[in-house]
């Protein structure tokens, strides 16, 4: 027996009212967090972010024993990074013990944040689907923690590695801003977190009839195309490397067509 859909009667000043309460508890959330973060700065500062900069961080010797081992390019293998950190401006570093604060207090909160939306599209839902309250939130989240993991642990130090290498002349020395080391560690990890939640957001598209299998399909080629550019960008000139960066995205990619046909499936059968 299908089962009917029910909507909360809502105007829009009521939908507007809604969406700056999930703006503020969330904002809220985030502020809680980077206080929490503000307290742990050393560490955060000494042993993560500044992690991929030392010559002994895991993933060099995880890739490092690879390359050996096959006989690759061996340009993990090193004891330090070709470049030193500087900060160029008086209130650089204070900025930067803020800001970077305020990043991790959004990855703490980020549960808390998935509650908020999924608290604010509730109502759009079915019966059954808002019982899985728990499951979105779990699900979302580990799927962030996860993208966060791989950014930080794979992307950010192929990508330092690669920039720190790469150079124009033997004359030109990299004395890198301290801004814009932080702002890679924390762009790429946070970029690859969200980019993790790709089948969440395919969920919801389809959910909401914006996409189908059908579309996610015809565009399989293209999307494959751009993992694999991106995977030779962000990475040094060997295949190991590219494969252990791509495999991942395109798997995201299969696994939201497959979701994006089992939500259409079940629409089939509540109509």
């Amino acid at each position: 027996m299908a089962e009917e859909k029910k909507f909360k009667e809502m105007s829009f000043l009521d939908h507007l009212e809604e969406l700056r309460w999930l703006l503020v508890k969330s904002s809220a959330a985030i502020i809680i967090g980077a206080i929490i973060a503000f307290n742990f700065t050393k560490f955060i500062f000494d042993t993560v972010i500044f992690g991929p900069k030392s010559g002994d961080f895991i993933t060099y010797r995880f890739f490092c024993k690879i390359a050996q081992k096959y006989d690759f390019d061996q340009s993990f293998c090193m004891t330090e990074l070709p470049f030193e950190l500087q900060n160029r401006t008086m209130e650089g570093q204070f900025a930067m013990l803020i800001w970077t604060s305020v990043t991790v207090g959004f990855i703490i909160a980020f549960p808390y944040i998935l509650y908020q939306i999924w608290s604010f599209i509730a109502p759009a839902l079915y019966d059954k689907e808002k019982a899985n309250a728990k499951v979105f939130i779990f699900v979302s989240s580990l799927l962030f923690f996860i993208g966060v993991a791989f950014g930080y642990f794979i992307l950010t130090p192929l990508s330092i590695n690669f920039l720190a290498n790469t150079s124009i002349s033997d004359m030109v020395k990299n004395s890198i801003d301290i801004n814009s080391y932080i702002a890679l560690v924390k762009t790429t990890s946070l970029a690859t977190g969200l980019v993790f939640e790709l089948p969440v957001v395919i969920y919801f598209l389809s959910r909401f009839g914006i996409v189908s299998p059908e579309i996610l399909r015809d565009y399989r080629r293209y999307s494959i195309v751009i993992i694999l550019i991106i995977a030779a960008i962000v990475t040094p000139p060997d295949i190991i490397s590219q494969i252990i960066v791509s495999i991942p995205l395109l798997i995201l990619y299969e696994i939201s067509i497959y979701i994006s046909k089992f939500v259409y499936k079940k629409q089939e059968e509540n109509e």
